[in-house]
């Protein structure tokens, strides 16, 4: 529910900006106040489930993001609309790390590959669902329609949860860290403003970079903050463990750049770069989903079979290498060819997803797990930012460079082709990984006597 809301919305803001009578430019507020919302509230749901129980924070973020979606569906005029916005990142805020750490929580080691294959299959489908899904609810319905959607969703999950999922009881509430929050919520508040009104293309070009750098020094003040203070509001341990921050912050980070970049770029390469009008190109990036799906079924045999690092190593560069034969892509080649591109780089996306998302929690144990969930999220929403303001820049000075003013093939062969030279870093990156990573989250024999590096 959460992450299809995220994508939905961008196909819709042209028309949502006609009905509320603004300017399109103008409906991107929506779009960073839920992203504020969510960066300033994200870190507190660790502290959260501790004080109040995790199960309970679920399902108040679950109750607050539908109340929150039936007002936007509502709203009838900008600032309505942005006010519903800022509380249904509240509730997003809390909805994926808190729900990631419940089920994490009673995962056994053997379970935890099972578990989080399937908890990440969201995450890739909305991105390519989303866009195709937002534009017809808009043209065939209504736009209030996308957010409407989330009551009846949001209505049998909250149910469900009631009913099948035992209440964790509460964990060791802790004084609540103000200067961590105020920190954490400057710094990463202001970096993804800026980094989104990059991407949407602010009027005056030094204010994105000015909170950019901002943020960042936000950011370097909170870390040293929760590093040294006895009781932060977000321990930052788990990154001391090699196998999390490697496949997280490292290697990881590059990767996801790449990969979150593509559903992006791809709409575009398709539409301005090879001619195909809105519904062929939402069609065959439909492609890119049916791998995403086709994979599932084999990710963890593979792993079991050839280990994490091998398998990290190994399908990087193949990542590598079909998002490079993307940035190939000419008019002339057959539609047969691009779809079984697409096809295949979605095998291989979802593949590398699973995989690490699954090796961050090799080693971590049970007491950690609320804390590494929470901040995979916040490293997963700044790299999904950062991946398509890198994008749209490459994609500028490409222009600039040129001289030109419109958008051209080369212009996206350029970015699809900096996307692969990420992935080809995250790849050599990956070979820091030990050998025996994840070996027995794998259901791997584990050689006797070894124990979690730190």
């Amino acid at each position: 529910m959460q992450l299809l809301d995220g994508a939905i919305i961008t196909t819709s803001l042209p028309v949502m900006a006609q009905e509320l009578g603004v300017p399109t430019l103008s409906m991107s507020i929506g779009v960073t106040s839920y992203l504020l919302s969510a960066a300033i509230f994200m870190p507190m749901s660790s502290w959260l489930a501790d004080r109040f129980g995790p199960v309970r924070v679920f399902l108040g973020a679950i109750a607050i993001f539908t109340v929150a979606s039936l007002a936007c569906g509502l709203a009838q005029d900008l600032p309505q609309f942005v006010m519903a916005r800022i509380v249904q990142g509240i509730g997003g805020a809390f909805m994926v790390p808190v729900g990631r750490a419940i089920v994490l929580d009673r995962a056994s080691k053997d379970e935890v590959i099972h578990v989080l294959a399937a908890m990440i299959w969201p995450a890739l489908a909305a991105p390519v669902l989303g866009p195709v899904l937002g534009g017809a609810i808009t043209t065939y319905f209504s736009w209030r329609y996308n957010f409407l959607l989330n009551l009846p969703l949001g209505l049998v999950g909250f149910s469900l949860v009631l009913l099948l999922v035992p209440d964790h009881g509460r964990g060791q509430p802790r004084p609540f860290d103000w200067q961590g929050f105020l920190l954490s919520a400057a710094g990463l508040g202001t970096l993804l403003v800026g980094l989104e009104l990059f991407v949407q293309g602010s009027a005056h070009p030094w204010l994105p970079l000015g909170m950019a750098v901002l943020g960042v020094v936000g950011s370097v003040a909170a870390i040293r903050h929760l590093m040294s203070t006895p009781t932060p509001l977000l321990s930052l341990e788990p990154f001391r463990i090699p196998t999390f921050s490697r496949s997280t912050i490292s290697g990881g980070s590059y990767m996801r750049m790449a990969v979150d970049a593509m559903p992006f770029l791809l709409p575009l390469l398709l539409q301005v770069g090879l001619g195909y009008d809105p519904l062929q190109a939402g069609s065959l990036m439909l492609a890119y989903f049916i791998g995403n799906m086709a994979m599932k079924s084999v990710t963890t045999p593979i792993l079991r079979r050839f280990g994490f690092r091998g398998v990290l190593i190994l399908n990087g560069a193949i990542s590598a290498l079909l998002i490079a034969a993307c940035a190939a892509l000419v008019p002339f080649v057959p539609i047969w060819a691009i779809v079984a591109l697409l096809a295949f780089s979605g095998l291989s996306r979802s593949m590398e997803f699973t995989a690490l998302s699954s090796v961050a929690f090799a080693d971590i144990d049970g007491a950690r797990r609320g804390v590494a969930s929470t901040l995979i999220s916040i490293v997963q929403q700044m790299t999904m930012v950062l991946a398509v303001a890198v994008a749209t820049l490459a994609l500028k000075l490409s222009q600039w460079f040129r001289g030109g003013d419109a958008m051209t093939l080369f212009d996206l062969q350029v970015a699809v082709g900096l996307m692969a030279l990420f992935a080809c870093a995250s790849t050599i990156l990956l070979f820091r990984l030990p050998r025996d990573a994840g070996d027995e989250i794998a259901g791997r024999s584990v050689p006797a006597g070894s124990k979690v590096r730190s």
